[in-house]
């Protein structure tokens, strides 16, 4: 899911973009929501530097002792892949804000079909990205890679699985697997493993641990090769395995 985040200064302003965002979301089958929208800079900044976002939707001049681009240059340090959106009603601020790789700017007061087709833009980057994240259901559905633990395989489909919920899709590991980046490995007959988010790996009952209770299992044909993984954290080249396999 796509998790987009809001700020404006004016409560009015800020529930319209977010009603309209939603209505986009609906309109065009994106899997996407607001997970938090704020009047206030520092209760924003907070949030931003606790949580992983998206998408930040910001007002340019908060009325407040940070700007929008300070805010934005908070986001951009801790992820390079997060899309900045800048609202105003002063364009001559663009200038200010480009060096923050903002996607767009969106002049006020925002119509929603500017909105929608800003929005629109934005997932079509996505989906031209396959590197930050996985497409599934004809693309409307999108998982960032980095919140994926592990992908199962449950009869005829593939069940994708994060800290928040799991999804599933009709597919195999062949169909993915030219999608997937290196550190996704396989570790058993039904199992292909996101190596950064593993916490621990139990050898002796050949468990691999991750946070929220999660694990899944290492296959003994596997177990070899994923320990010098481990041991070595070479994670290039090791989706070969999937090859051969559905």
């Amino acid at each position: 899911m796509l998790k987009f985040v809001i700020c404006d200064d004016n409560k009015s302003v800020l529930d319209r973009i977010n009603s309209m965002l939603n209505s986009i979301f609906i309109k065009n089958d994106l899997n996407a929501s607001v997970v938090y929208s704020s009047c206030n800079a520092q209760d924003l900044i907070k949030y931003i530097t606790e949580n992983t976002i998206d998408v930040l939707i910001l007002d340019i001049n908060l009325n407040s002792k940070y700007t929008g681009c300070d805010i934005a240059n908070i986001a951009r340090k801790k992820s390079k892949d997060t899309y900045i959106i800048f609202s105003t009603g002063h364009m001559e601020y663009v200038l200010m804000a480009y060096k923050y790789k903002t996607f767009d700017y969106l002049p006020k007061p925002i119509v929603e079909e500017r909105l929608e087709e800003t929005i629109l833009r934005l997932v079509d980057d996505i989906n031209s990205s396959p590197t930050k994240f996985i497409k599934l259901n004809n693309n409307k559905t999108i998982i960032k890679q980095d919140d994926i633990n592990y992908i199962k395989k449950d009869g005829m489909k593939l069940v994708f699985c994060t800290n928040s919920r799991e999804y599933e899709v009709y597919s195999s590991f062949n169909k993915i697997q030219p999608s997937l980046p290196t550190n996704f490995l396989r570790c058993h007959k039904s199992f292909v493993v996101n190596v950064q988010n593993i916490n621990d790996v139990d050898s002796n009952t050949n468990t691999i641990l991750f946070n929220h209770n999660q694990k899944c299992s290492i296959g003994a044909k596997y177990k070899n090769e994923i320990m010098e993984v481990f041991k070595n954290g070479n994670f290039s080249n090791n989706l070969e395995c999937t090859n051969d396999r559905k």
